[in-house]
């Protein structure tokens, strides 16, 4: 991925199959994101490109030294700068101008630390601390979420230069190569033991991402470098023929070793990448090892044979053009994946994924014509003096961090507490008198006095909202309506499920560890406040799948919809502990994020919402003196479907949660009357 292909120049050889490596490996990449659901574990070829990388700088970093007797480290970081660095600068300028018309208020103020930890090269760790809130941990995929792995070959790009260097110098080439290689044997055991140690089946961010448990696919890499240095195949141009005769016996015996451990390797690599899952806990247990010793096996018997039935496999003109434009074709499909949805495309499925490839090749060979190989080629460049390209590359990022600043500014929200007021009001009927005019049908905007007994007369109601995030943020957004508390004790992340494994986006999670003490939240809320009026909202949790005795099982499915309905019995009772009436809010259709294929994650499918507001329904109907059902979903789903807008106005801020516009100017004016109506007992 970000290695480039190597030349004779800098004392390696250039060798097709390597390039085909490539092409195969980001071919895996891209077909995993796009959603080839035979193709699982996919992601795995971004160990491949770590095991590349690692077997090309250390094999550079030797050659050098081999053919000079010392490795210039400047002129290899210029090197890998000139390499890596434009594409990288131009991706992310175009990613922050974009997702300034095509992300959500959220996603970018989220963007400006994701593309200045890029630029930094340290994305791998904002991938792991990127946020501690719960609409921050839920936030649709950043963008530039795929730079984590071009993080982890930077820091190794700085550190191992400077190790191998340093046994270089202070050992010599002959024996610096043994200990540079228990080196790499030690950090890959180190690795391995950190991924299993980190590895957490309820999220696996820390253990994926994290450099130390990665680095084992790059320390194999480098380790057969040091292991196939100064063999015929790998020696550079000037000395391979003087030693092509030397160890020809012992040579076709390594060759046919190697042979059978690459068609080994191939084989485990193929059906690795056809039923990994990011989530195996197995990965982290040896797994990732397994994957990267794998390929390495393939990639030592290209070099060392490249006249061979697998070289010649790998050199084939498409993987080897694929290679080549691959690191351009890794940076720029996953933005074009997000951007380019199947509601902007009005296409799902092998259409889609074809449409975004096409764009992904068509973007990325036209970065490889006109951006990275001028720069990266340019003898102009080597002409001027050192600090003027460099200055020019630190110009350039400061250019690019200023771009992103400024275009990921998100644009203001409005604080929950300003904006238009709102009273409280109901239609008021009145008898006119003799020759008085008709009665308006205007409801007359007072507060309606509650009804309910052991409150004094004329008293304003109470109104308490219950749920989850999404009625968190129906009760924060509400406009101000004088002399009628709305308390919200709504909790994020929070359904009413106690069922401790889910299924989120088809991924498995774990409840939330404060989830189970949702009843006693609840009932000390309702204690604290004494609501008229308890308005209960609940849209996410209970429409994923869940593990009910021993079972992933999902709303619309008997048992499920016996387990919700206990809960939702419970919720009745506590939320009418103190006489307080209970208003059920139906569920909205939803559009939280798609599948890569285009398609609605489970939790999505409109016939699940269906389902949990039949649930609903159900449970009114046994309590009609104190339960009342409001069709809220009806009211920002008014043709049925999913919408993100409702007259004009923006209801939606992620396919999920509501806007502070969409509360205030579509659902308050809508629900409040109607709260009001139920609180005076009309």
């Amino acid at each position: 991925m970000a290695a480039g292909a190597t030349s004779e120049s800098h004392g390696y050889a250039y060798r097709p199959p390597l390039d085909g490596v490539r092409g195969v490996a980001v071919a895996a990449v891209v077909a995993f994101h796009g959603g080839v659901r035979q193709l699982s574990g996919g992601f795995l070829g971004v160990d491949a490109f770590f095991v590349l990388s690692g077997f090309l700088i250390t094999s550079l970093l030797l050659a050098e030294h081999a053919r000079t007797g010392r490795v210039a480290l400047a002129a290899f970081w210029g090197r890998r700068a000139r390499r890596l660095l434009p594409a990288l600068l131009t991706v992310l300028i175009a990613v922050a101008v974009a997702s300034r018309y095509l992300l959500l208020p959220v996603e970018i103020g989220l963007l400006r630390g994701d593309a200045l930890a890029a630029l930094g090269y340290v994305a791998n760790w904002r991938m792991i601390y990127r946020g501690g809130d719960y609409f921050t941990q839920t936030a649709a995929p950043s963008p530039l979420q795929h730079i984590w792995s071009l993080g982890i070959e930077e820091q190794f790009y700085l550190l191992w230069p400077l190790l191998v260097v340093s046994a270089l110098a202070l050992l010599g080439g002959r024996r610096a190569r043994p200990a540079l290689l228990a080196v790499c044997l030690v950090g890959m055991a180190g690795s391995a033991a950190a991924g299993w140690l980190l590895y957490r089946p309820d999220d696996v961010n820390r253990a994926y991402f994290g450099t130390d448990s990665r680095a084992q696919a790059l320390l194999i890499g480098c380790a057969v470098a040091i292991g196939l240095f100064g063999t015929p195949a790998t020696a550079s141009t000037g000395r391979r023929h003087a030693s092509a005769h030397r160890g020809h016996a012992s040579a076709g015996g390594r060759h046919r070793s190697l042979g059978t451990l690459a068609v080994l390797g191939g084989v485990a690599t193929v059906g690795l990448w056809l039923r990994a899952d990011g989530t195996d806990g197995w990965l982290y247990r040896g797994g990732f090892t397994g994957a990267a010793l794998a390929v390495a096996a393939v990639l030592a018997h290209v070099v060392v044979s490249p006249s061979s039935p697998t070289a010649r496999l790998l050199s084939l003109p498409p993987l080897v053009w694929l290679g080549r434009i691959s690191y351009g074709v890794y940076l720029w499909h996953w933005p074009l994946f997000q951007f380019v949805t199947a509601a902007r495309a009005r296409l799902s499925g092998p259409p889609l994924l074809g449409l975004r490839c096409a764009l992904t090749l068509a973007v990325a060979l036209t970065s490889y014509l006109l951006v990275e190989q001028p720069i990266r080629r340019g003898g102009w460049l080597r002409r001027l003096p050192r600090p003027v390209p460099v200055g020019g590359a630190v110009v350039a990022a400061a250019v690019t961090a200023m771009v992103v600043v400024l275009a990921t500014g998100a644009p203001a929200t409005p604080s929950p507490a300003t904006g238009g007021g709102f009273a409280l009001t109901v239609p008021v009927p009145a008898t006119p008198g003799p020759g008085a005019a008709a009665p308006s049908s205007t409801p007359t905007p007072v507060a309606p006095p509650i009804r309910r007994a052991g409150r004094r007369p004329g008293a304003l109601p109470r109104i308490d909202i219950f749920g989850d995030s999404v009625a968190w943020t129906l009760g924060t957004y509400l406009p101000a309506h004088p002399g009628v508390p709305v308390t919200t004790r709504a909790i994020q992340g929070c359904g009413i499920t106690l069922l401790t494994h889910i299924l989120e986006l088809g991924t498995p999670h774990s409840l939330y560890p404060y989830c189970p003490s949702w009843p006693d939240r609840w009932q000390a809320g309702v204690d604290t406040d004494d609501p008229d009026v308890s308005v209960v909202l609940l849209n996410r949790w209970e429409l994923m799948d869940a593990k009910l005795n021993g079972t992933y099982q999902h709303v619309g499915q008997r048992p499920f919809d016996e387990y919700l309905t206990s809960q939702l019995d419970q919720a009745v009772r506590i939320a009418g502990a103190h006489g307080a009436a209970v208003v059920l809010l139906t569920a909205a259709y939803t559009r939280r994020t798609e599948r890569p294929d285009g398609g609605l994650y489970d939790e999505d499918q409109p016939a699940r919402v269906d389902a949990w507001n039949a649930v609903l329904r159900r449970e009114a109907a046994r309590y009609p003196d104190t339960v009342t059902v409001l069709d809220l979903g009806a009211l920002v789903c008014p043709d049925g479907r999913f919408t993100w807008s409702v007259d004009g106005v923006r209801v939606r801020g992620d396919g999920l949660h509501f806007t502070p516009d969409g509360v205030r100017r579509i659902i308050a004016p809508w629900l409040l009357p109607r709260l009001g109506a139920i609180a005076a007992g009309a």
